[in-house]
């Protein structure tokens, strides 16, 4: 029990001193590109007139495949660099390697933003692109007869 406890606080200890030893602008870097990246995804979606990723998930078990390629498309690369950069980080600063901490590290930096930021961003997009779409649409039924919306 108390080589338990012992890893745990050293996994603890590990975690926590990424935020200010080398390498550390990866923590901060990787979810705004993640955060950017999702809301990019989000405005597509919009665009292409497909339904809330999270809402689909749970609805239409069908979609499953595709919102999973989408998200491995949108996330697949930032995850790798994240990785990457963590092994970097284990290998030269602590001198060890824990496939644990390198799994909380990557998902915490790469998948948990981009997750949140896809349910809660995904209503506020979707209601500003939809009153942008009825302004145009309200625009072009106004026009002169005869005379092509723009």
């Amino acid at each position: 029990m108390d080589t338990i406890l012992r890893v745990i606080s050293r996994s603890f200890d590990e975690l926590l001193g990424r935020a200010s030893g080398p390498l550390h602008f990866r923590v901060f870097v990787m979810p705004i590109v993640v955060t950017i990246i999702a809301i990019r995804a989000e405005l597509r979606d919009a665009r292409e007139g497909r339904p809330v990723p999270l809402g689909e998930f749970f609805i239409k078990r069908t979609e499953l495949r595709r919102l999973f390629r989408s998200a491995v498309e949108d996330v697949g690369k930032v995850f790798i660099v994240a990785v990457v950069l963590d092994t970097v980080y284990q290998l030269f600063v602590l001198r060890a390697f824990h496939i644990g901490e390198l799994l909380i590290v990557a998902v915490g930096c790469a998948v948990l933003p981009y997750v949140l930021v896809r349910g809660p961003i995904t209503s506020l997009l979707r209601f500003l692109y939809q009153k942008r779409t009825k302004r145009t649409v309200v625009a072009c039924t106004s026009a002169i007869p005869g005379r092509r919306c723009e």
